[in-house]
């Protein structure tokens, strides 16, 4: 049996034709919508921002300070995110403050007791949670605590321990750099004991010189104010003739200074193995804080306080493990994104998607469930446009066939050229490719031509033969 039907390829085309017809009339009826749609999301990608700034600046501190390993290990998270951190080495946590304040900083670490928080509250200044303890370390040589410098004859073999900030008294002590916060802290401290600047011989060197200094015999004592971290503590704790000062009167300097707390380097926290410390030592400590300003982007905002809980959840010497990051400690108002990242619960995708995209649907994805509130109601549009366009393929023929039968009434109109037009109109309509759930209305419209054809043949043959007709 002969197989009669069109050859493969021209199937085939007929498939792809129909298939690219489809597909042009539903993005025509659909497009009005996904327009809305598209205008309305790019409108409030603009107004939301959701992407951050590729580049950040962290003011740090000093180099070869706990601040400077910090902003490293803070760089070297972020990095992992597509954000570049660019670390501002500064004198300390004054410095670090001016630098947000000048917009010179996006986001710095501040030590607690820094002056005029309230006003920089006020100014968009805000918190990203408290990070750690900051003890003030006051290292000094034993030596130096005899009278005049020198031992008595009828001493002791031990020298006198400091355990009050006024045998200080005539001493030569370094306060650390301005900028650094520290002297400005070291005079409230004097200041509550009764000591007037003056009454020492105060300096104001940076860290290590001044380290070096006090190892070399040119210095009494130096204060430090870092975390346990910093190289020159760990270098000074195992000192031999360095002491480091236990304040018995800690807790009454931590009520007059209510941001300073009392905390405990724990019997053997430096090393074990030589039970160094041999005893505990309670110290003074302030706490530093993350701090950041209302202009720096949310999403920047969100991936520190995140950064944060990783690189400071865990057990320190002086605090156990999550007790850092927190928000109790804060001096300043905390950012929403430094709450929700240490208190909440993150969002489940966070945990699968890139930061990139995670950012953008926790950012757009209350105007994303908008749109589909107001897209569902108009997607009801979409099928009757789609049938329309399609149909109207067919429908707009019958205008021209109309016409025909309009001129098929005047007995002066040849038939000739009624039936050439009528020929032509069934070649179009021939040609027409619609989907096979309109197929019928296609084929409806060729019957119809085929019909006026047939009554034009029979009227005409009736107008020429009458006698024939009857």
């Amino acid at each position: 049996m002969a197989d009669h039907r069109p050859p493969v390829t021209q199937r085939l085309r007929l498939a792809i034709r129909l298939w690219v017809l489809s597909v042009r009339d539903m993005l025509a009826s659909a497009g009005p919508v996904l327009l809305l749609a598209g205008g309305l999301l790019a409108a409030a990608y603009w107004w939301l921002d959701p992407q951050p700034p590729r580049t950040v600046t962290l003011a740090t501190g000093p180099a070869g300070s706990a601040y400077a390993a910090f902003g490293q290990r803070y760089a070297d998270a972020l990095a992992r995110d597509g954000i570049r951190v660019r670390l501002l080495a500064t004198e300390g946590t004054a410095a670090n403050l001016q630098a947000l304040r000048d917009g010179e900083a996006d986001v710095a670490f501040v030590r607690g007791g820094s002056d005029d928080l309230g006003a920089d509250a006020d100014a968009g200044l805000m918190s990203l949670g408290a990070l750690f303890y900051e003890p003030v370390w006051l290292f000094y040589r034993p030596a130096a605590l005899w009278p005049h410098g020198r031992k008595p004859t009828a001493a002791p073999a031990s020298p006198p321990a400091l355990t009050s900030l006024t045998q200080l008294r005539g001493l030569r002590v370094n306060i650390d750099q301005p900028g650094s916060g520290v002297p400005d802290l070291m005079r409230r401290l004097l200041d509550a004991n009764g000591l007037t600047p003056q009454a020492l011989q105060l300096s104001q060197q940076p860290a290590d010189a001044a380290a070096r200094a006090l190892l070399a015999g040119r210095l009494d004592a130096i204060v430090l104010v870092t975390a346990p971290e910093s190289p020159v503590v760990q270098r000074l704790l195992t000192e031999p003739g360095i002491a480091l000062a236990d304040l018995p009167q800690a807790d009454a300097l931590a009520r007059r200074l209510p941001f300073l707390q009392t905390v405990t380097l724990p019997r053997g926290m430096v090393d074990l193995a030589r039970d160094l410390p041999p005893h505990d030592i309670g110290l003074l400590a302030a706490t530093t804080a993350l701090l950041t300003s209302e202009d720096t982007h949310p999403a920047l905002r969100q991936l520190f306080a995140q950064t944060a809980q990783q690189l400071h959840g865990g057990a320190g010497w002086f605090n156990r493990a999550r007790d850092f990051p927190n928000t109790r400690t804060s001096e300043l108002p905390v950012s929403p994104e430094g709450d929700r990242a240490i208190n909440g619960t993150p969002p489940f995708w966070q945990r699968y998607l890139p930061f990139w995209a995670s950012n953008l649907l926790e950012r757009m994805w209350l105007v994303i469930g908008g749109l589909i509130v107001l897209l569902l109601p108009l997607s009801r549009v979409v099928p009757p446009l789609y049938t329309y366009r399609v149909r109207q393929r067919v429908f707009r023929w019958y205008a021209r066939l109309r016409e025909v039968e309009l001129r098929m009434d005047d007995p002066e109109a040849p038939a000739t050229e009624l039936l050439d037009e009528l020929d032509e109109l069934d070649r179009v309509a021939s040609q027409i490719t619609v989907p096979l759930a309109h197929a019928d209305e296609l084929y409806a419209l060729r019957n119809n031509i085929e019909k006026t054809r047939r009554r034009l043949l029979s009227g005409r043959a009736a107008a020429d033969h009458p006698a024939s007709a009857a």
